[in-house]
């Protein structure tokens, strides 16, 4: 910069500002710009994984199912059991969830964690096997599968 120029504090970030020199010139000046580093984000720690690693084992063990609607409720009670888990009962679904002939209820347990009631549905078409969490429309059979339990437990 040229002796005696003076150039006035800019105040915008990233804007570019007219500014003159004391000797009269217009000039450009490029306003302080500030840059801020976004904190990373930390990894879910093992306890805190988005699917637990139960639920993911249970997802790949029920899509290796290749029996029969008779078969379905040994094949989730042995899956229920591989994750820690167990199976509670099975029902016909009764129109209860889209695209499902019966419905096996599971209980599991995640280290120190609530127990978790899920649901098995197989497939309108007999041979798949999918996973449901209770929600609105299974509600009330989550409270059934609930009160089930706490009568095992008295027993």
């Amino acid at each position: 910069m040229a002796e005696g120029v003076q150039l006035e504090a800019s105040a915008g970030v990233g804007e570019w500002n007219e500014r003159t020199a004391t000797n009269g010139e217009d000039i450009m000046v490029a306003s302080e710009t500030t840059v801020t580093k976004p904190a990373p984000t930390p990894l879910p720690q093992p306890g805190d994984a988005a699917i637990p690693m139960a639920l993911l084992e249970l997802e790949l063990s029920l899509d290796g199912f290749s029996g029969t609607k008779e078969e379905f409720a040994a094949f989730v009670r042995t899956v229920a059991a591989d994750i820690r888990g167990e199976l509670l009962f099975t029902l016909p679904a009764s129109g209860l969830l889209e695209d499902c002939l019966t419905i096996a209820a599971i209980r599991y347990s995640d280290a120190g964690k609530m127990p978790t009631i899920l649901f098995v549905c197989l497939g309108g078409d007999g041979s798949a096997i999918r996973v449901e969490q209770p929600s609105e429309r299974t509600a009330d059979l989550k409270s059934f599968a609930e009160a089930f339990v706490g009568v095992l437990e008295r027993i």
